[in-house]
């Protein structure tokens, strides 16, 4: 095995891990949600802040790092477009994520807090819900034209440096 195949096995799995952690995490708190019950949400909120820290920012770490490095390996600048574009789409990925990770933070605490208190789920849960779940779109979309980008590696020269 070439250090060059290491290197983007690394990188392959990383952004498997943050496409997959990403639409799991948004499936399971969606039908958490759906029950509407405190009990349920609170106990896939634990998880999910676990699996953001555990799964979501290891990938988040290593994908730069791999990414750059495979750019060096295979004779990339990463001032070409392809790479400028990859880099900014996942800044703006990161500009939602950051926001997520302590929204999950706090669905789960309001949620913990309904629970134990024999209550509803409080009007707040429900807004900040309906923010994370706008988040992920824009978020998603952005993963989404990174893996495009990373496949395809478009001749992009207005955003080349």
């Amino acid at each position: 095995m070439t250090l060059f195949f290491a290197i983007k096995y690394l990188h392959l799995i990383g952004a498997a891990v943050l496409l997959g952690t990403g639409a799991g995490i948004a499936f399971f708190m969606l039908l958490a949600h759906r029950t509407g019950e405190p009990a349920i949400v609170a106990g896939v909120a634990r998880i999910v802040v676990v699996a953001d820290f555990l799964f979501t920012a290891s990938a988040v770490v290593v994908q730069p790092v791999t990414g750059a490095l495979l750019a060096w390996l295979d004779g990339y600048s990463l001032g070409e477009g392809w790479v400028v574009l990859s880099i900014l789409l996942y800044l703006f990925t990161g500009a939602f994520w950051l926001p997520v990770v302590w929204m999950q933070i706090r669905i789960r605490d309001l949620a913990i807090a309904a629970a134990r208190g024999g209550e509803r789920l409080p009007a707040a849960y429900y807004r900040l819900f309906r923010t994370w779940f706008a988040f992920g779109f824009p978020a998603f979309a952005a993963v989404l034209g990174i893996f495009w980008l990373m496949m395809t590696r478009p001749s992009i020269d207005a955003l080349s440096f």
